[in-house]
């Protein structure tokens, strides 16, 4: 149980702080920013261990998060969702 209010408040941590970084607006609601900044945490762990499952639990930096909301910001805005 804690370690799902962990992540969902380090994932509401990473995700202000990706909003507050991206340079232009980023219209969401407190919910999807913990979503996204979950999010963010899985795409630098996917990208630091390269697809692979080691077995362990991979845990990215705190930058390496913030850096991989940005990118699903990025993305989200190049499909259109706004």
């Amino acid at each position: 149980m804690f370690n799902l209010i962990g992540t969902l408040i380090s994932g509401l941590m990473v995700g202000a702080l990706a909003r507050w970084l991206y340079p232009g607006p980023v219209p969401m609601g407190w919910g999807m920013t913990m979503l996204l900044g979950i999010g963010g945490s899985l795409t630098a762990s996917l990208l630091v261990t390269r697809g692979r499952y080691d077995g362990g639990v991979s845990r990215p930096g705190c930058l390496a998060s913030v850096l991989g909301a940005m990118v699903l910001i990025f993305i989200g805005h190049h499909l259109g969702w706004r």
